[in-house]
């Protein structure tokens, strides 16, 4: 689901002043200044949580007055909303050539293998795991852009599987009686441990080596086709 901004709580004057100056400012220069603004606010929040960053610290980062900095955001709190969502936006553009292949997969061992291994990979990047830290740690102060995210990143990656598992079922290549549940089953295999394991590592270099990644990968699709693999319920 794609959250817009005015689903955040606002104040509503405030904020239509805000859209106001937005679009006679959204022009040019002005456009490559908000982006500016919006890549320095994605490197100090990630870096030093949303408590931790300042509008002051954004503008010196993005190498533009703060003056600037509020005609495009209001405050700190629409700024942050701002890119969060364009976040979110954006990683539903995100795409693996297997995801619309799966369902027609001649060998699927191998095939969701190489999904979970690509799949793990990119989840372990330290900047969308610094993301995933910082969205449940501010799940409280932001619990719209909370849910938006999961609702963009696990239970639309999980709705996606269960659609996989319903057509391989079908094809007798797998058996599957819940997908729903399947899917989440499949999803949490592949990223528990190490997914778990980063939300307390510090993120200043891989937590894991490709090696270890794959490794977790082929055993989480191993443990899936065990309990739902044809052979396996033959």
């Amino acid at each position: 689901m794609r959250i817009t901004e005015g689903d955040i709580r606002e104040d509503p004057e405030r904020t239509a002043k805000a859209d106001v100056r937005f679009r006679r400012t959204n022009r040019g220069p002005s456009l490559r200044k908000r982006q500016a603004i919006l890549d320095a606010a994605r490197t100090l929040f990630l870096q030093r949580g949303y408590a931790g960053t300042s509008m002051d610290d954004v503008a010196a980062h993005a190498h533009v007055s703060k003056q600037t900095v509020y005609a495009h955001f209001v405050d700190k709190r629409r700024l942050f909303t701002a890119l969060i969502t364009a976040d979110i936006a954006g990683s539903k553009s995100s795409s693996h050539p297997l995801i619309a292949a799966m369902p027609h997969s001649d060998h699927v061992e191998r095939d969701l293998r190489a999904f979970a291994r690509a799949y793990l990979a990119d989840i372990m990047q330290p900047e969308l795991l610094r993301m995933r830290r910082m969205l449940i740690g501010e799940a409280e102060r932001f619990p719209d852009l909370a849910q938006a995210w999961y609702q963009a990143g696990p239970e639309r990656s999980c709705a996606v599987f269960a659609t996989w598992f319903v057509t391989l079922d079908q094809r007798r290549l797998l058996r599957v009686h819940d997908p729903m549940l399947a899917a989440q089953h499949f999803n949490w295999l592949i990223l528990s441990i190490p997914v778990n394991a980063a939300m307390s590592a510090p993120l200043d270099g891989p937590v894991f080596t490709p090696h270890e990644l794959n490794h977790y990968a082929d055993e989480g699709v191993r443990v899936f086709l065990a309990a739902y693999g044809s052979a396996a319920n033959a």
